[in-house]
């Protein structure tokens, strides 16, 4: 092995072939000696602190914006989930037509459309009510031409026609009209997938980032242990054996950045979730819970900060060794 030859090489003792081999005091005057177990790379150096402080804002800017991309995600697939499973028919008050008729009329028209689980009609002082958020409480919305909503069920097991109940609506009841809640499904899909697709292109830019500083940190070491490295080509060790212990060195660097800023983002997250749910009494607090849930991103979210740490600790220990390679073909 590379290493055992350099210990061996450094104590006189012999090789395997039986000869002595020289001490580095038989080396060129202009070549340092290698101390016994010292680093090939300092890891303790303050340009080496600075690179895994960088290191660890990137990694806790990826795990943050990965978080909230999976709590985006989760909260999406619960809201899809809830309305998949249902849809609404609007029927609005007309002056030629009794809108209790129309509502009672749609309501058996749903009872017995395919695929339609259970019908609800929302009483008159529950649509009032609906309009409170907006028009305020206390009002008197008799004169006001207020729509009736009824509420579909959708079966799990059955796709529905809304085609043929469409079609009966248009019939029988002319002032209403079915909302299968699509295009506003549409757009909560792109949304999420927006979010999510942000949340990969950053995590793209990170490992990017990432590999760009250890390439100058990995070059600026190059520089700064020339004459190590001389020493080591001297005794016989190959590229392979510098490329290795340079990528091991910065491996070891980019996990404990990438484990820092990893950490420091699940800190946080799990702080926002503390602070939600005291906010819950809150109206403000009801309506942040109604969007993202309760700011816990599960074994999925914990999962994905782990891989992000893995692979940015990855990413510098290869992109390390690839260029100490890069480096050493071209000088030699």
């Amino acid at each position: 092995m590379p290493d055992q030859t350099v210990q061996s090489r450094q104590a006189g003792t012999p090789d395997p072939a039986g000869q002595v081999s020289a001490s580095p005091a038989a080396a060129p005057e202009s070549l340092p000696t290698l101390g016994r177990n010292a680093p090939l790379v300092p890891v303790d150096s303050a340009a080496s602190r600075a690179l895994a402080g960088v290191i660890a804002i990137l990694t806790f800017v990826a795990a943050l914006c990965a978080g909230a991309a999976e709590l985006v995600a989760a909260s999406s697939a619960e809201w899809r989930s809830a309305v998949t499973h249902e849809a609404t028919i609007q029927v609005r008050p007309t002056l030629q037509r009794d809108i209790e008729t129309d509502v009672a009329q749609a309501a058996d028209l749903a009872r017995g459309a395919a695929g339609v689980a259970g019908v609800r009609i929302v009483s008159k002082a529950e649509s009032e009510r609906l309009l409170e958020p907006w028009l305020g409480a206390g009002l008197d919305l008799a004169d006001l031409p207020v729509p009736r909503l009824i509420v579909l069920k959708l079966d799990k097991g059955a796709a529905p026609d809304f085609a043929a109940l469409r079609a009966g609506l248009a019939e029988r009841v002319p002032s209403a009209a079915l909302d299968d809640h699509g295009v506003w499904l549409s757009r909560l899909s792109t949304m999420a997938n927006a979010i999510v697709g942000a949340g990969v292109g950053l995590m793209l830019l990170v490992l990017i980032a990432t590999a760009l500083a250890v390439t100058f940190a990995t070059r600026g070491a190059m520089a700064g242990n020339r004459a190590v490295v001389e020493v080591l080509h001297f005794v016989g060790a190959g590229d392979s054996f510098i490329a290795r212990e340079f990528g091991r060195r910065f491996f070891r660097l980019g996990l404990r950045g990438s484990l820092l800023g990893g950490g420091a983002a699940l800190a946080l997250i799990a702080a926002f979730g503390l602070a939600s749910a005291s906010w819950r009494a809150s109206p403000a607090g009801d309506e942040i819970e109604a969007l993202f849930g309760a700011f816990e991103i599960g074994w999925r979210g914990y999962a994905l900060v782990i891989v992000i740490a893995l692979l940015v600790a990855g990413t510098a220990g290869i992109v390390s060794r690839l260029t100490v390679r890069r480096f050493l073909s071209s000088n030699t």
